[in-house]
């Protein structure tokens, strides 16, 4: 049994301007151990999926459909009593700015602590104990001296240590990394995924890795999700999304990586800009952006096929590629409707 399993969930926030669809039928699951990144632009529905999950989500949003089951028990209108007691303890979130989510009025000890005493049964003096375990387990020097001090005291790489000391403290089975390292340097950022994954493979914990950079995911993850719109284009081993992508948005996400084979040539970003969520398209919502749109693009959204056993696309390209080769079988036929020809 998967210890989390996300089905069909759609999550929206409702404004003055209408309903804003922000995760639309969105499905995964992740194992014990293993890395899951969930990868797209800004605005593709990723962080609002983790945020389901933890349901922290602004007051306008509210989960509308679907299912989350953490170790087969049912998250979805648990209530916040239950919550209490998965948050923190089963499942912690490392977000993207220390900055904005360390609270600047407190020590680094207090904040630390408070996160130690909310969620486990620890007295003052146990849990300032570990607190300076998790700063020493993460790599913080002085550990002690560091209790004392202010966020602003901290470098930027320096607080993200201690938001992955804080989401470690109570040893959750799921960290959610939301972007963890969108606003540090190079070199701190390959410290801060070279620690993460270390402290993956010494607690066993299972990692969901939210990010835009592809770079991170070749690095980091086991299976990659990549959404776009508030829906997954594509999802499959990391070998298979980097090596046999079938989706033209995760194509156009390659391309736009510069390598050593595209050295001295211009980057071929992706055209346009990311759907209106206010105003849903009937078809594919990457087609206005899509160089290789056919006129099925535009009036239906297509199914997720399977392209192997590790992976399924949801792309008529990938349908008519595969209608043409007899390799694909479509995995959600209600979805088209009858009659229809890709063209």
């Amino acid at each position: 049994m998967a210890l989390l399993e996300v089905k069909d969930l759609h999550t929206s926030f409702f404004t003055d301007a209408g309903e804003v669809k922000a995760v639309n039928g969105v499905s995964f699951f992740l194992e014990r151990g293993k890395v899951l990144g969930i990868v797209g632009e800004s605005g593709s529905g990723k962080s609002v999926t983790a945020y389901s999950i933890m349901q922290i989500l602004a007051s306008t949003g509210k989960i509308v459909g679907g299912s989350i089951k953490l170790d087969g028990e049912e998250l979805v209108g648990a209530g916040e009593k239950k919550m209490k007691t998965v948050r923190g303890n089963k499942v912690s979130i490392i977000f993207q700015d220390p900055m904005t989510s360390l609270n600047p009025t407190y020590t680094i000890g207090a904040q630390l602590c408070e996160a130690i005493l909310l969620h486990t049964d620890r007295n003052k003096e146990q849990a300032q104990a570990r607190a300076v375990e998790m700063l020493r387990l993460v790599n913080v020097n002085e550990p002690e001296k560091r209790m004392k001090q202010y966020p602003h005291e901290l470098s930027g790489g320096m607080r993200q240590r201690v938001m992955i000391a804080m989401a470690l403290a109570c040893e959750p089975d799921i960290l959610i990394a939301d972007e963890p390292t969108t606003a540090l340097d190079v070199t701190i950022q390959a410290q801060i995924l070279e620690l993460m994954r270390d402290l993956q493979r010494e607690l066993g914990m299972a990692i969901i890795m939210i990010t835009h950079d592809l770079g991170v995911v070749a690095q980091m993850c086991d299976e990659v999700v990549v959404m776009y719109a508030g829906s997954i284009c594509e999802q499959g081993t990391a070998d298979e999304i980097f090596y046999n992508p079938k989706h033209e948005y995760t194509k156009g996400l390659l391309r736009s990586i510069p390598s050593v084979s595209t050295l001295g040539q211009k980057l071929r970003p992706i055209t346009g800009t990311p759907i209106d969520l206010l105003n849903m398209p009937e078809g594919c919502p990457f087609a206005p952006r899509c160089a290789a749109a056919m006129k099925i693009c535009i009036t239906e959204h297509a199914p997720a096929v399977m392209v192997n056993d590790e992976h399924r696309a949801a792309c008529w390209m990938c349908i008519k590629e595969g209608i043409e080769n007899g390799t694909i079988s479509v995995e959600k036929p209600e979805n088209t409707q009858k009659g229809s020809d890709v063209k």
